[in-house]
């Protein structure tokens, strides 16, 4: 049994209610649902947050070295802004996979950098809350090879 950490970045709360002709109308909550019930069938653990926080992120990160065999990371904003967070994960041994639930290379330009980008082993975007099934798929499947 492997644990997965599933990791969300600021505004992420408001999922739902906040641009939904960008970002959809399912809530955090149901991302969170789909996630435990993918985790769940595979036989592993998921640990699944949310912070408008910088360093909560970070903190979590750095909780998963040595104990998530994978994580799957929606910085939010911060894939844009933190090298603080981009040195967390490069401190992070497994695999990494990004999430962002808009094309971000359709958005405005300061969002088509992401440091985030340049540690992840996989880069989802734009498939809205169905790039997190995505990735914790793929994340299961290098479990069992």
């Amino acid at each position: 049994m492997s644990l997965f950490f599933v990791l969300n970045g600021p505004n992420l709360n408001l999922l739902g209610q906040r641009q939904p002709e960008i970002y959809g109308r399912e809530t955090l909550s149901d991302v969170e649902g789909a996630c435990r019930d993918i985790v769940a069938a595979s036989g592993h653990e998921l640990f699944f947050a949310q912070s408008n926080r910088e360093y909560e992120l970070i903190d979590w990160i750095h909780e998963a070295r040595g104990n998530a065999a994978g994580m799957v990371i929606n910085p939010g904003a911060f894939s844009h802004t933190s090298i603080a967070i981009l040195d967390a994960l490069n401190a992070y041994e497994a695999p990494v996979i990004e999430v962002h639930i808009s094309n971000i290379h359709k958005r405005e330009v300061f969002r088509h950098h992401s440091y985030v980008s340049t540690r992840a082993d996989g880069v989802i975007a734009g498939l809205g809350i169905e790039g997190y099934s995505v990735a914790l798929r793929r994340l299961i499947a290098l479990q069992t090879r």
